[in-house]
């Protein structure tokens, strides 16, 4: 079925508002970014993103101790952040998009707009999707930029081999079965990232380790 070609806005113009990006990010008490998971199916993004939100939510130390110090130091420390994740957007925003490979660009365009909307908000977005090529994430890089956000490429490093042995949804089966068409590693390519800021690799790291590598990250550049 041919889609419906879309009208672009015209006349339109950009509403400035009275509080600076400098000034909301001072007042919330950190900076906001985008931190990007991206890997094959089954390599682990959702529940590192999970752990993720969970951990700059409750502040980097909030599980060392229960004193009231500890407490206080931890709600300082603290971060607001949400995660986009890739199937739950396509229970709303993204549920008109199937995965041909222009409805997956388009769903990454449309991902990279609201995790930076949600970075300029002063929230730490953690988008995990699979995002398989190249030039969808550097498209969404490049939105970050030209807005001065931070945008952090996080790899979710895994063999199709191990990712299938995982394979938690029985996707991998019901590709290679040939119910599933245009599956990322079986008959859609998947393109890893040239220069990622960080690296995981899944299958030898656990939540645990790679959730601190990417506070590590943020950390060293104060993010």
């Amino acid at each position: 079925k041919k889609k419906k070609k879309m009208n672009k806005a015209t006349n339109i113009t950009f509403h400035e508002g009275l509080l600076s990006r400098d000034e909301r990010f001072s007042l919330l008490g950190h900076k906001g970014c985008t931190i990007w998971l991206t890997g094959l199916s089954a390599s682990g993004k959702s529940t590192i993103a999970c752990a993720l939100e969970q951990a700059l939510l409750h502040g980097i130390d909030s599980t060392s101790s229960s004193d009231s110090s500890s407490a206080a130091s931890a709600k300082s420390s603290s971060r607001n952040a949400y995660r986009l994740d890739g199937d739950n957007v396509r229970f709303g925003l993204n549920k008109n998009l199937g995965f041909s490979e222009e409805d997956r660009n388009e769903n990454i365009r449309r991902i990279a707009e609201v995790a930076k909307l949600f970075a300029d908000a002063g929230t730490v977005a953690i988008t995990s999707f699979i995002s398989p090529f190249i030039a969808g994430r550097e498209m969404a890089r490049a939105l970050h930029k030209e807005a001065g956000l931070a945008f952090v490429e996080v790899y979710c490093d895994i063999s199709v081999e191990d990712a299938e042995k995982r394979d938690p949804k029985g996707l991998y089966k019901q590709a290679r079965a040939g119910q599933i068409r245009n599956f990322t590693g079986i008959d859609s390519p998947y393109e890893p990232p040239l220069t990622p800021e960080i690296t995981l690799p899944t299958a030898e790291l656990d939540v645990a380790g790679c959730v601190a590598k990417i506070v590590e990250y943020m950390q060293a550049h104060q993010l």
